[in-house]
This record gives structure tokens, C-alpha cells and sequence, in this order.
């Protein structure tokens, strides 16, 4: 999806455009979708002016309503409402990349989920990433946490 400062941060070809049409929007996506198989839902990457785009975002909303697609993103597409299955990260846990602020990050989920019942986190898959949350889940039951699937926190929001 389209960052703030594109094209100096360009995710690449296929990239969902806060300014697309919907034609494009919807082409795209079915080619993003296209390589893979086996998920319930999909998650942005980057996207903050794709996000804030209500004519983009309907369009990308529409696509996935049809196909019975959840959204989870991670965190930035939080106030946004649409009718299908939704869930938004509480924080993203490896914003800086050193292994002392991710486990205060996976941390701070915990006192999210002791005080609502629920956390999500949102991360990429780099190694010092995968490496703490290996770690933090194998002391979870321990502290009294079960981890569950993104597609058990989706909800319709109206």
C-alpha cells in the first residue's frame, strides 16, 4: 500500500495507490492475492496515505467483502469502519530493531491483554524479530497467556 513518501519509499509495482483508480486498485490486489495461497484474510504493509485514502480504501474493502477476506493491519487502519472481518494491532513490536525494545514491546501486549482481554501484535519476519518472540512465547503459559490466531480478534465494525 502507498506510504506517506512515496516514490522515495516504493514497495514496488504492484503497489495498492491511495490515487488509483479503481480498476487498478482492484487488478493489483487480485496479482498480490494471486501469490499465495491458504490465508483467511490479508495485512498491509506500509500504507499510510493508501490508509487515509476513503475512495482507495472502499475500493480495497469491496475486493475483500467479496472474496470473504478479513483485513489485520497493523495499527494505522485502526479508526477505519467497513463491514468485513477486521483487526487492527495494538503495536507494533519492532519498530527499532534491537532485541531489548522488542521484548519491551511483546511486554507492553501483555499488559494490553492482562487489562482488555486481547492483544495483537504486528512485526516482520527478521530474525532478531523471530528470535524474541521465540523466546517471550516459550515462557506465555508460564505468565498465565495462551497465544491465538489473528483470525480469532477479527470483528465486523460498523
Amino acid at each position: 500500500m502507498e506510504p506517506k513518501d512515496y516514490p522515495n519509499n516504493d514497495p514496488g509495482p504492484y503497489t495498492l495507490m491511495a490515487g488509483g483508480q479503481a480498476q487498478d486498485t482492484t487488478q493489483r490486489l487480485e496479482w498480490l492475492l494471486s501469490r499465495a495461497t491458504g490465508y483467511f484474510g490479508v495485512t498491509n504493509y506500509l500504507g499510510s496515505k493508501f490508509l487515509q485514502s476513503p475512495n482507495a480504501v472502499g475500493v480495497f474493502e469491496a475486493d475483500l467483502r467479496q472474496r470473504g477476506l478479513a483485513f489485520v493491519d497493523d495499527g494505522s487502519g485502526a479508526r477505519i469502519g467497513g463491514a468485513l472481518p477486521r483487526a487492527s494491532a495494538d503495536r507494533i513490536v519492532d519498530d527499532q530493531l534491537d532485541g531489548a525494545a522488542i521484548e519491551a514491546q511483546l511486554t507492553a501486549l501483555e499488559t494490553e491483554a492482562s487489562r482488555s482481554g486481547r492483544a495483537l501484535g504486528s512485526g516482520f519476519a527478521y530474525p532478531i524479530t523471530l528470535e524474541e518472540a521465540a523466546h517471550w512465547t516459550s515462557g506465555l503459559a508460564a505468565r498465565g497467556f495462551q497465544l491465538a490466531p489473528a483470525s480469532a480478534l477479527t470483528a465486523r465494525r460498523g
